[in-house]
Order: C-alpha cells, then sequence, then structure tokens
C-alpha cells in the first residue's frame, strides 16, 4: 500500500521584519538628540578645563604608546604572529579642578563679614530684651532687629512731659540700662525723636520737628552723661512724618509719641569705619 506524501506548507512572509529595523532607527536618532541636548549646554569654563586636560592626557599618553609601539615592533620580529585584538589601554579619568575666581574669594569673605556683623546684632538685641524685660513687659519699651539695624524704642511719657523735651527722672533708670548694652559695643547710635501730628506752636518749639529733635538732643546729652562716646551719637528730629499709628484715635497718637534708639550696623555707618571696609559690607 503506497503512502500518502504530505503536502508541504511554505511558511507565511513575516510582514514586519521592518520593526526591527525602525526600533533601531529610533533608538540611534534619540541618542543622537540626547548628545545634541548635552553639548548645547556645555560650561564655557568647565569645557575650557576639560579640553585642556584631555589635550595632555592624550599627548601624554600618545607619546608614550609611540614609544612602545617602537620598541614592540623591534620585538615582533622574534614572537609568534598574535591573533586578534590587542587590548586597548585605558587612560586615567581626568579630575575636574574648579578654580575660584576673585570675585568669588571677595564675596565668601564679605559673606564672612556680614554673618559675623548679623551675629553681633543679634547677641545685642537679646541682651536689650534681657536688660530691659521689666519695660517691654509693660509695654513701655519694645526691641526690634533688621539685618542692618536694633532699635529700641521709648514710649514719650515715659521719659517726658507733655509738650516738654527736658527729660523726667523717671527716665534715668531705663535709659543706664540702655547705656550698659551700648558701652559693649562701638557701633553708631541714632537717636530718633517723633511726635503726632498735634500742632504745637510755642515760643520754644515753633512746631512738632523742633519738639521732636529738642527730645533727641536731650537723650543724646544724657546718654553722654552715663558714659557713650559723642562720635558714636546723632540726634535725628523727625516731627510728626514717620507714624507708626493712625493720629485719629489717642491709641494711636500715644504709640505715634516716641523716641527711638538705633544700633546700626557697621556697614551703614557714615563714621568710625573706612571707606574700603563699608564697600565690602555694603557689596554683597
Amino acid at each position: 500500500m503506497a503512502r500518502r506524501r504530505k503536502k508541504y506548507i511554505e511558511p507565511p512572509d513575516n510582514n514586519e521584519r521592518w520593526m526591527v529595523s525602525y526600533a533601531d532607527f529610533i533608538t540611534l536618532l534619540f541618542a543622537f538628540f540626547v548628545v545634541m541636548y548635552s553639548i548645547s549646554s556645555v560650561n564655557v569654563g568647565k569645557y575650557r578645563v576639560l579640553s585642556e586636560s584631555m589635550a595632555e592626557a592624550f599627548e601624554s599618553t600618545s607619546a608614550k604608546a609611540a614609544s612602545q609601539d617602537i620598541n614592540e615592533n623591534k620585538e615582533s620580529a622574534s614572537l609568534p604572529i598574535q591573533i586578534g585584538e590587542r587590548p586597548t589601554r585605558l587612560v586615567e579619568p581626568i579630575k575636574l579642578t574648579h578654580f575660584i575666581t576673585e570675585d568669588e574669594r571677595r564675596d565668601a569673605d564679605v559673606s564672612k563679614e556680614l554673618k559675623a556683623e548679623r551675629r553681633k546684632l543679634e547677641k545685642i538685641s537679646n541682651e536689650f530684651k534681657l536688660a530691659l524685660e521689666p519695660f517691654i513687659r509693660d509695654e513701655l519699651v519694645s526691641v526690634k532687629k533688621t539685618d542692618l539695624w536694633v532699635e529700641i524704642e521709648i514710649k514719650s511719657e515715659m521719659l517726658f512731659s507733655s509738650g516738654e523735651a527736658a527729660l523726667q527722672l523717671k527716665a534715668s533708670p531705663v535709659l543706664r540700662k540702655i547705656s550698659e548694652v551700648f558701652n559693649e559695643t562701638t557701633n553708631v547710635i541714632r537717636v530718633e525723636g517723633h511726635t503726632d501730628n498735634v500742632p504745637i506752636e510755642t515760643i520754644e518749639f515753633p512746631s512738632n520737628w523742633d519738639l521732636s529733635a529738642a527730645r533727641a538732643a536731650s537723650v543724646v546729652r544724657e546718654l553722654i552723661e552715663v558714659g557713650i562716646e559723642p562720635a558714636r551719637l546723632v540726634a535725628v528730629g523727625y516731627g510728626e512724618h514717620h507714624p507708626v499709628a493712625s493720629n485719629k484715635l489717642a491709641e494711636g497718637r500715644f504709640k505715634n509719641r516716641r523716641v527711638a534708639l538705633v544700633l546700626i550696623s557697621e556697614s551703614l555707618a557714615r563714621y568710625g569705619i573706612k571707606d574700603n571696609e563699608r564697600l565690602k559690607l555694603l557689596s554683597k
């Protein structure tokens, strides 16, 4: 009995072979754009250092390779023929060094000086809060601090009678407490007089300008009496033109009648610091 032959069935054509080539092409295209992007954002300074380092590395390695090739060529006549590729020489990784510029060095020095000045003002502010704690609790004195000064604000009623510029006896204790902290520093002290907007017109004080300036001068004289160096003191009268509250209410007018003693950062002092030192402090 004859055996039947199986019919040969040809395998179907694979119409998706193009996907392999397409995937390879997309991968290469992605790698190309990644390289182009990385090249487009080159740091000029670091690129210069990299290129110089690479040039030096390749010059030294090429010279060594050339000398080694000459020696190997001399010995190759007596050696058997080598099959396969020679091992690749590894070049030591290039270390990029960041060179500190003069501007960066100056900024670092300025930053250190500013940080030291701010720490000094912070310490002084804390000392004032500790020394004046009873007056702060009674809301007669307040202490404020910024990066450029420390301000002690005293209500005028604690220092002066209404419409007067002569210090009362009860003003002495608080000013002596303040002067004890001032004596630990060399910073300039600005004494600012402020009033409310109620007009005053007397023979002694024709305006609030005159009254505020006279009150600031009285505080300056008292500070000199308790040992503060006169060259550190400044008296300023602002009148009613820098209120901290509304003058429409009695409570607001009470807050506006005040004397502020401002311990100035050395970077802002007109006297007591050299111009080049001031520029260094202010250049940051």
